[in-house]
């Protein structure tokens, strides 16, 4: 038996038991009625096989341009809409028994129908070399991060976000889909991450979710914990900390994670304790980062790796922030010392610049701590060389807080410790996060 119509317009033209040629020589016929009714010249107004194939098959969403809704609705008495929707429920007329009779040209039509809509989904596909250029760019970025000015990572990445979302549009091959899905979500990361170091945390919070949508789209566990955990550091950086530990918790659930991830999450989780005050939860979730050694990998922290890594140098770094939110001044200058030391063993061109600073600042937070202001500024001057586009949100925080520190009463009479300070207000003014916007009220890792 025939398969139930599609449309309206199907059903009137079978009933009619019309052919592609019938229905043309209608069609035109209606056409011509239409224009020497108005008064005009006869169109040539016309319709391929293809496009009535699409229109009886239910395939068009939108309606077709003029004149062919006003020749159709000539044609059979119905407006456009209604004859290229579904038709509506009637009785049946025949006999539960009926066999409806079939034509060579009704079989040949579904013939060409179904080879139409397979070559339309075949055209509907893009370049294999195209996406692992999009991919090899998009690893390059994130392996070079933290030694690119962060306003070329910014263009970079917002250029490889337009092309991950135009692969998209222009596929519909599912393993394209994909790819151009993982893509995006990689570059919507490295989006966050840049806007959260150039000072707009809003921005930043945005692109994790977008990035976090990705990678659910396609069920890709190390990109949306890679996401949920960006929105845990910056949950606390706007004063959340207990929001950090739920996305913390469901970022760790994941599937497919190896250690890095782990790692990385175990590292965020301890800075949210200590923003909470809890130290024995800190303390316990430093220890796991430390000690994370299962030996798994995945395909974005470890085979990317560069910004979705957490190398032992930024471990170190973020644990010394954490000893500080605690109070520890030991651990904390001891964790910072670590960082720097890790840090000064890589060549000068591969160091990354926006980590090296922040352990900077947090190794004169340690001895400020102290309250001992020799050697502050010898822990400050590698901070105080870095040019102002690489001042990011986290190094101005770590600064605002040494300024805070340096107006202790201890510190009152010291002329060394007001020009610290002042230094300090130039540095922070320069920076271009801040002239973005960048604000400080918790400590956070960039």
């Amino acid at each position: 038996m025939d398969p139930d119509p599609r449309t309206l317009l199907q059903a009137l033209v079978r009933e009619r038991g019309w052919t592609y040629s019938d229905f043309l020589r209608a069609y035109e016929a209606a056409a011509r009625a239409l224009a020497a009714e108005d008064g005009m010249s006869p169109p040539s107004a016309t319709v391929a096989e293809q496009t009535f194939r699409r229109w009886t098959s239910g395939r068009t969403k939108t309606l077709p341009a003029k004149p062919a809704p006003q020749v159709l609705e000539r044609m059979f008495g119905y407006g456009a809409r209604p004859l290229l929707s579904p038709p509506p429920e009637m009785p049946l007329q025949a006999a539960p028994n009926h066999v409806n009779a079939l034509n060579e040209s009704e079989i040949a039509m579904t013939a060409r129908d179904a080879a139409a809509h397979a070559g339309d989904a075949a055209a509907h596909s893009i370049a294999d070399m195209t996406l692992e250029q999009l991919h090899d760019d998009v690893a390059a970025l994130a392996r070079t991060y933290n030694r690119t000015s962060p306003i070329e990572v910014y263009i970079r990445a917002k250029r490889l976000l337009a092309t991950a979302q135009s692969a998209l549009e222009h596929t519909r091959v599912p393993r394209q889909q994909a790819e151009a899905y993982l893509a995006a979500g990689q570059s919507a990361a490295l989006l966050s991450a840049i806007s959260f170091d150039l000072g707009s945390l809003p921005s930043a919070v945005s692109l994790s979710r977008t990035a976090a949508l990705y990678g659910k789209v396609i069920e890709h566990g190390p990109l949306q914990a890679y996401a949920h955990g960006a929105l845990a550091f910056l949950s606390f950086w706007s004063g959340r900390p207990s929001e950090s530990i739920r996305y913390v918790s469901k970022a760790q659930a994941f599937g497919g994670l190896g250690d890095t991830a782990l790692t990385r999450l175990s590292v965020i989780e301890a800075r949210a304790y200590g923003h909470l005050g809890n130290r024995v939860a800190a303390e316990e979730a430093v220890r796991k980062a430390l000690e994370q050694s299962t030996g798994k990998r995945d395909d974005l922290h470890d085979d990317i790796g560069g910004e979705f890594a957490f190398p032992s140098d930024r471990v170190a770094m973020s644990n010394a922030t954490t000893y500080l939110l605690l109070g520890d001044a030991n651990g904390a200058e001891e964790s910072a010392e670590q960082a720097l030391l890790l840090l000064g063993a890589q060549p000068e061109g591969e160091r990354p610049l926006l980590i090296s600073t922040q352990a900077s600042v947090d190794l004169a937070r340690a001895r400020l701590l102290r309250g001992e202001l020799d050697g502050v500024q010898d822990a400050l001057d590698p901070a105080f060389a870095v040019p102002t586009e690489w001042r990011g949100a986290g190094t101005l925080e770590r600064m605002a807080e040494v300024r805070s520190g340096l107006c202790h009463p201890d510190f009152s009479d010291s002329v060394e410790a007001r020009t610290l300070g002042g230094r300090i207000e130039e540095y922070s003014a320069a920076a271009t996060a801040h002239r973005l916007g960048a604000g400080t009220p918790l400590a956070i890792e960039s």
